[in-house]
C-alpha cells in the first residue's frame, strides 16, 4: 500500500506541478525529472551533497566536468550505487555510471555519464480500486561534456544531455482525465572551475572555486496539453584544501545551489483580501491552495512559460520577496579528512529550508583509494523523524584507468 501511495504522489507531483503540502505556507518548487537532483555518488554525498568545488574524482561529470582538467590521472571510469526511499519502500533505485578521458598535450578531453532511477513497481487501478496492470516508471539521463584549462590555474567545460521520462509505461488508468506518455528533452551545462596552490610551511594547500549552470533546456510533457520544467540549477561552491603535515590533509567544502525554476504559489494583497476575505488565512497564505483563484498565474499560463523566461524570472518571482527568494538557496558543507591521499572520513549537513521541502540531513562517509580502485560509502541521517532519506547508503566504485595500463604493461614486460 505505501508502494502504491508514493508512486500515485510521484505521478500527481511530476503531471499536476500543483502538489503542495496539507501546510498551506508550504511552497516547494515543483519540476519534472526530480531525480536529477539525487547526488549519484558515496564521496559527495558524505560531505553533505557538495562537489562542484572540490577536488577533482572520476565523478566530476556530475558535479563540474571542468574539474576532470586538474585529473591526476588520463582516464577513469565509475560506477555508483544508490538504493533509493528505503524506509519507505523497497526496489526504488538510482544507477549512475560515469567515466572521462584526458587528450593531454592535444587539449582538453571529455566526459560521459548514464544515469537511471527506476521507481520500482506501480500497481494501475480502476476506480473500484481493482488492479489493472503493474507498470514500471523510469528515468534516465545521457550525457557528454568537453573540458579543458583555460590558464594554470582555471579550467572550462560544456555538456550536453538528453532526458528521458516514462511514468506509466504507456498504460492510463481507467476513468483518467489524462493520457500520460513518455517525455524527452535535451539540456546543456556550462562549468568553471578554479584550483590555486598556495605554499604553508607545512605544505601545499588548495583554494577551490567552482560554479556550474546545470539542465539548461527544454520543458518536459508528458500530457498534449501542458508542460514541465526541468530541475535547472545555478550552483556555487568554494573549497579550501589545508595540509597538516606530509600525510594528513583536511577539506572544508561550503556550496550553494538555487533552482531556476518559476513560483506559481501566490500570497494575498490587500485588493485581494477584501475582494475575497474567505479564500485567505492571515499570514496571507491561500486557505485551499488547490484553488485556482489563490494562485499567481493559472495551470496553462504557468505551462506555456518558456524555459529561458522561467530561468529568468525564478530569482524575483516568489510571492513571499527576496525572504523566500532567499530560502529558496539550498546550502551544503562538508569536512573531509584523508591521510597519505588513500584513506578517507567524510563528514557533512545538507540544508534545506522548511517551507521549501525540509531535506535537512547529516551526512557520514568513509573512502579507501589505491593507485588503481576507488571505494566509497556514505550514510544518511535525518534529522526529522519522518525524514524518507534517512538511512539512505551509497556506494561507489571507481577504476583508474591508465592505472589498469600501466600495471598491464609492467606484467608483459616480466
Amino acid at each position: 500500500m505505501k508502494k502504491v501511495i508514493l508512486s500515485i504522489a510521484v505521478l500527481v507531483s511530476a503531471m499536476t506541478m500543483s502538489a503542495q503540502t496539507a501546510d498551506d505556507t508550504m511552497n516547494p518548487l515543483i519540476t519534472a525529472m526530480p531525480s536529477l537532483s539525487i547526488a549519484p555518488d558515496a564521496r559527495s554525498a558524505g560531505q553533505g551533497d557538495v562537489g562542484v568545488a572540490t577536488e577533482a574524482d572520476f565523478n566530476a561529470q556530475y558535479w563540474n566536468p571542468a574539474k576532470y582538467a586538474y585529473m591526476y590521472s588520463k582516464g577513469g571510469i565509475t560506477a555508483n550505487y544508490t538504493p533509493w526511499l528505503r524506509k519507505l519502500v523497497g526496489d526504488i533505485d538510482l544507477a549512475h555510471l560515469a567515466g572521462f578521458y584526458n587528450f593531454g598535450d592535444l587539449g582538453g578531453g571529455i566526459g560521459a555519464s548514464f544515469t537511471y532511477f527506476s521507481m520500482g513497481d506501480v500497481a494501475l487501478t480502476d476506480p473500484s480500486g481493482e488492479v489493472i496492470q503493474n507498470v514500471r516508471p523510469n528515468e534516465w539521463s545521457l550525457d557528454l561534456s568537453y573540458f579543458r584549462k583555460l590558464h594554470e590555474y582555471v579550467s572550462m567545460s560544456v555538456a550536453i544531455r538528453v532526458l528521458y521520462s516514462d511514468l506509466n509505461n504507456g498504460v492510463n488508468a481507467q476513468g483518467s482525465s489524462i493520457d500520460l506518455h513518455p517525455a524527452v528533452t535535451a539540456a546543456a551545462d556550462i562549468a568553471l572551475y578554479y584550483r590555486q596552490p598556495i605554499e604553508l610551511p607545512m605544505g601545499t594547500s588548495h583554494f577551490g572555486l567552482g560554479f556550474t549552470l546545470k539542465n539548461l533546456g527544454g520543458k518536459m510533457s508528458y500530457a498534449d496539453d501542458r508542460s514541465n520544467f526541468i530541475p535547472a540549477s545555478m550552483n556555487l561552491g568554494i573549497s579550501y584544501e589545508l595540509p597538516c603535515d606530509k600525510y594528513n590533509f583536511l577539506t572544508f567544502t561550503v556550496e550553494t545551489n538555487k533552482l531556476m525554476v518559476p513560483s506559481r504559489y501566490s500570497r494575498r494583497t490587500t485588493k485581494e483580501t477584501a475582494a475575497n476575505p474567505e479564500l485567505w488565512n492571515d499570514d496571507g497564505t491561500p486557505k485551499d491552495p488547490t484553488n485556482a483563484d489563490t494562485w499567481k498565474l493559472s495551470e496553462g499560463a504557468y505551462s506555456n512559460i518558456s524555459s529561458a523566461r522561467g530561468w529568468f524570472m525564478s530569482f524575483a518571482d516568489a510571492p513571499g520577496g527576496a525572504k523566500e527568494e532567499f530560502n529558496e538557496v539550498r546550502w551544503g558543507a562538508g569536512i573531509e579528512y584523508s591521510y597519505n591521499k588513500q584513506f578517507f572520513a567524510r563528514a557533512g549537513y545538507s540544508y534545506e529550508n522548511y517551507y521549501k521541502g525540509n531535506r535537512n540531513y547529516l551526512t557520514f562517509g568513509a573512502g579507501f583509494h589505491l593507485s588503481i580502485v576507488t571505494l566509497d560509502v556514505s550514510y544518511c541521517v535525518g534529522l526529522a523523524s519522518t525524514n524518507p532519506l534517512d538511512q539512505t547508503m551509497r556506494f561507489t566504485l571507481g577504476f583508474d584507468l591508465a592505472g589498469i595500463k600501466d600495471l598491464v604493461d609492467n606484467r608483459k614486460k616480466k
